[in-house]
Order: structure tokens, then C-alpha cells, then sequence
């Protein structure tokens, strides 16, 4: 049971790139490109409570992140939700130019 819970938690520090505290803002915003803000704030969450809790676990689970492998799939994960977060602001922008133009005829 505490393995299959390790791994979750590991799962969740994978998805993160770094474990700041997050802003909160609109995902309308035009600087908005951090798709991973939430999965980073879950894994601090998470890793101050096992610091709490379990000291060995949370440093297991911080060497798990930092290997070599787990840091090249969360750069990739990283690169892709980059290109993602690109994409969508490019889709409401044509969202917004089709409303003012179409519907609302400026």
C-alpha cells in the first residue's frame, strides 16, 4: 500500500517541473504558458506532507526526480505542454477575432 502511494506521489513529481508555490491566473491570459503549474503545486502539496509524515520517503521521492531518466521525460513533458499552451492562446485568439467579427460585426 505505501509502495503503490510512493508511486502515485512519484508519478505526480514527475509531471512537475519545479515545486514553486502558484499563482493564481486566468488561463485566458496572454503570459499564461505554464500548463504544469498545477501538477507542480499538487507535488509540493504532497511532498511537504510526506516531509512531514516520512522523511525517507520524501527523500526517496526527491532522488527519484532528480535521476537522470525522470528529468528528461519531464523536460519533454515540459517541451509539449509548451507547444500546447501555444496552440490553445492561438486558438482564442482566432476565438475572439471570429466573435468581434462575426458575431458581433466590429
Amino acid at each position: 500500500m505505501l509502495q503503490s502511494r510512493a508511486l502515485v506521489i512519484a508519478l505526480i513529481l514527475l509531471l512537475s517541473t519545479t515545486l514553486p508555490e502558484v499563482q493564481s491566473k486566468s488561463i485566458f491570459e496572454k503570459d499564461r504558458r505554464d500548463l504544469l503549474a498545477i501538477p507542480e503545486a499538487i507535488a509540493s502539496y504532497c511532498y511537504e506532507a510526506f516531509n512531514k509524515v516520512s522523511p525517507k520517503v520524501s527523500q526517496f521521492l526527491l532522488d527519484t526526480v532528480q535521476s537522470p531518466t525522470v528529468i528528461a521525460a519531464r523536460q519533454r513533458i515540459a517541451k509539449e505542454a509548451t507547444k500546447v499552451s501555444i496552440m490553445f492562446e492561438q486558438l482564442i485568439e482566432k476565438i475572439k477575432n471570429l466573435w468581434y467579427t462575426r458575431v458581433l460585426g466590429y
